[in-house]
């Protein structure tokens, strides 16, 4: 999300607590049963849920449950998810898409609608606030122990056709094009390095600062409440001073 990076943004839910990681595991398993009923069980050649398996373990959900989830999924009997888009305005017009993984449309649609209302904000149509976000692989490679050379890392993210690098505290982060993003994982996970996160996110072109307590607050509370719902994947907005 604007205003903190991938790797913030990994940090926070690892750090969650218990009860919430039960939530997490609960939304990255309909991410994998997804991409499972979509590409297949075998990650070798499901790109997607073997980048889905690298997000998993990265906020440390078990092996075990990993596993289950994806016999589960290959089952005639799984629960079939859909992978929704909704958009809407949070308070001062701040541009929200929120990505869901659900098997109620209706359900799913209220919750979010609901929730736009409840902060001061509103549900809009599709295409209200997309135009303002762009598309760009993000690669996470974690190094918390900061035994990697950046020089190294960023040479190799390069060569493999990266279009952007930045090292932060703990990781660094690899932009590419949409169309790029499994080529230049493969080509770093061919070096050696251990991928943490790998997806498409959507960017915004454009940012909006928040001034007034009473609408940081409810934009807060709108997130809170998004990314506390288990049928919600992934939120993405242009605030820009996103203080969580």
């Amino acid at each position: 999300m604007s205003g903190h990076s991938k790797w913030n943004n990994i940090k926070h839910k690892k750090e969650k607590t218990d009860a919430q990681k039960g939530k997490i595991f609960t939304k990255v398993g309909k991410e994998i049963a997804m991409a499972v009923k979509a590409g297949g069980p075998d990650p070798k050649v499901n790109g997607k849920l073997k980048d889905l398996i690298a997000k998993a373990k990265s906020l440390n959900v078990p092996n075990d449950n990993i596993d289950r989830i994806i016999k589960k999924a290959s089952g005639a009997d799984s629960v079939a998810y859909e992978e929704m888009y909704y958009e809407g305005y949070g308070p001062c017009g701040v541009a929200v898409i929120v990505r869901a993984a659900t098997d109620s449309r209706n359900r799913t649609a209220g919750n979010v609608r609901h929730y736009f209302d409840k902060f001061g904000g509103n549900m809009g149509n599709t295409g209200c606030v997309s135009y303002l976000f762009s598309d760009c692989g993000t690669i996470v490679i974690e190094d918390e122990d900061g035994e990697l050379e950046e020089d190294k890392v960023m040479e190799a993210s390069l060569e493999a056709g990266a279009s952007d690098f930045a090292a932060e505290e703990g990781a660094y982060i690899i932009k590419t094009e949409p169309s790029d993003l499994e080529a230049v994982r493969d080509a770093l996970v061919a070096a050696g390095y251990e991928i943490a996160s790998c997806e498409v996110e959507k960017v915004p072109s454009t940012y909006v600062t928040l001034t007034g307590e009473d609408d940081i607050k409810h934009m807060n509370l709108l997130l809170e409440y998004l990314e506390d719902d288990d049928d919600v994947t992934e939120v993405y907005h242009n605030w820009e001073n996103c203080d969580e």
